[in-house]
């Protein structure tokens, strides 16, 4: 079998601009080939997502790769980032902050219900609303009305009739067009206000797939999608459905895949990183994709806060070998890290002021642990919490060496058993976790706003150190409000160089999508956010 090899280019921010435009093509759908079982069911791996399968309340791997293949949107990412419709007809402005969607005609629901301008403004208006606590709240803060304090509608959203609505921005966004392919922005049917907890657990979708039954989702064991009939957009299934396998570790699904027990993963061990092309041959996925990996401290860990802190961030990330690691580690499947977002990505830099805090300087991290030990001396262990059932074992246990040999401290890992109980014990706000905790991006759009915002504006998302700092959010806002694709660029490269003092998280690398696919499985194409195009797969 051979792949389809697809390099990730960069994308622009200025890509937002193909949307505003009356009647986008919907294309982008695959043809199965001759000899296609179009009654296969892939399987693959997956892990226990962390929340119910809710749109606006998912913003981690495990839940988003099921929550995405039973939503459709108002526009998709295709392989290399384009963006392109799906629910929407069109997107459109004049000035940049009051936008009209018009809907597709004759959408519906896998039900039945009609998917239209209120599936999509009631969805919105759960999502951003203080006291329903979805994760992905702040998403909706540019738009008019937006409170993260108290309850208020979003004012700036508007049925204008069944298949229209406008959308009317605190201030001007060139950009928001391109975010719209984001989880957060995905439409809900009527039905699920009554009891969004049991909808969560038996969602109704419009996209590509649906649940295969009310049981389908047995908890961390695996979740069955079969094609959604009424689905007409360009991500139409080619096979007979999904299963997601909620793996313990990947080196069981990479045994599986071998054994043809599984179809495709996303995901190589650490003990196959050095074999996996030898062993996969033509049906080794390795290509670049928007993936960062850091680790953070939260400002509530001790001796983490003010100038000790920033010095303590300093040392640390300069004690630490990147260029060894990913060599020894990844075997290259790895880039040392130079800023915060990633190189697929327009407007990356790797010259940014400041980066030389990513460069292994083990002397010069010894004199800033030194000077933070002259405002308060340090004692116990510095931990990096990661979750056991992910490849992370390895390298975390590579970077808290790096930090012992160089700092002489006490530093090691502190495992997880699941990703599901490690988001948890990171996200709980009443008890917050006191070590440093692996952290990482995988990308919802192709911009570099997606890389700083949601993780290091206050208040954000997924800002889970609770990092703050007015600057930064005041060059977000600036960028937000910019009309020209430099300009937003210069800001959002402004506001990486307060990061790299600031250090909420330590930048580690860059990830290249590590995958493979089975005997027999065709048509296997990876994204530029690393994940597959699973409605593409076909089984001969």
């Amino acid at each position: 079998m051979r792949k389809n090899r697809i390099g990730v280019g960069v994308v622009a921010l200025a890509a937002a601009s193909a949307l505003v435009l009356t009647g986008c093509a919907s294309g982008g759908g695959s043809t199965p080939t001759s000899s296609a079982n179009l009654s296969a069911v892939i399987t693959t791996n997956g892990s226990e997502p962390q929340n119910p399968l809710i749109p606006t309340n998912t913003n981690e791997t495990g839940g988003g790769k099921i929550v995405d293949s039973i939503f459709a949107g108002l526009v998709y990412y295709d392989a290399t980032g384009k963006p392109i419709n799906d629910m929407a007809d069109s997107i459109t402005t004049t000035d940049s902050q009051t936008y009209t969607i018009k809907i597709k005609p004759n959408q519906t629901f896998s039900d039945g219900e009609a998917v239209d301008a209120k599936s999509f403004v009631d969805a919105w208006q759960y999502g951003a609303l203080f006291s329903n606590a979805q994760v992905n709240q702040s998403f909706f803060a540019p738009i008019e009305g937006f409170s993260d304090t108290v309850d208020s509608p979003l004012t700036g959203l508007t049925v204008v009739d069944p298949t229209t609505f406008t959308v009317k921005l605190n201030a001007p966004q060139s950009d928001f067009p391109l975010q719209l392919g984001y989880t957060a922005f995905d439409p809900l049917p009527a039905n699920a206000f009554a009891d969004m907890t049991a909808f969560g657990q038996n969602p109704i979708g419009n996209g590509p797939y649906k649940l295969a039954s009310s049981s389908a989702w047995q908890h961390n064991v695996q979740i069955d999608l079969v094609p959604n009939a009424t689905y007409t957009g360009g991500r139409k299934a080619q096979n007979g459905g999904l299963t997601f396998k909620f793996y313990a570790s990947s080196d069981a699904a990479y045994s599986d895949l071998q054994a043809n027990n599984v179809d495709v993963i996303d995901e190589i061990p650490d003990s196959a990183i050095s074999t996996f092309t030898s062993d996969l041959g033509d049906r080794a996925i390795n290509q670049p994709s928007a993936v960062f990996q850091s680790f953070t401290i939260g400002v509530a860990a001790p001796h983490f806060q003010g100038q000790e802190g920033q010095l303590r961030r300093q040392a640390l990330s300069e004690a630490i070998d990147r260029p060894t690691i990913t060599k020894v580690i990844f075997d290259g499947t790895r880039t040392p890290a130079t800023d915060f977002t990633s190189p697929v990505l327009d407007g990356y830099s790797n010259s940014l002021s400041g980066n030389s805090v990513l460069t292994y300087n083990a002397d010069d991290a010894k004199k800033l642990w030194a000077e933070a030990n002259a405002i308060s001396p340090w004692s116990g262990t510095f931990q990096i919490a990661y979750n056991a059932d992910g490849p992370h074992q390895a390298w975390v246990d590579a970077v808290s060496n790096s930090i012992k040999n160089v700092l002489g401290i006490d530093a090691a890992g502190s495992p997880t058993p699941t990703f599901a109980q490690f988001r948890t014990l990171v996200t709980d706000t009443a008890n917050p976790i006191q070590t440093g905790f692996r952290t990482g991006w995988q990308a919802d759009y192709p911009a570099l706003s997606d890389f700083l915002v949601p993780l290091y504006q206050t208040g954000a998302s997924s800002n889970d150190g609770h990092y703050t700092n007015p600057a930064v959010d005041a060059l977000f806002t600036k960028a937000a409000s910019e009309t020209s694709t430099d300009a937003a660029i210069k800001d959002y490269q402004d506001a990486q160089v307060i990061l790299l003092k600031d250090l909420p998280a330590i930048p580690l690398w860059y990830s290249n999508v590590t995958g493979g696919f089975a005997q027999g499985v065709s048509n296997v194409q990876f994204g530029w956010n690393s994940v597959p195009l699973y409605y593409a797969i076909t089984k001969s």
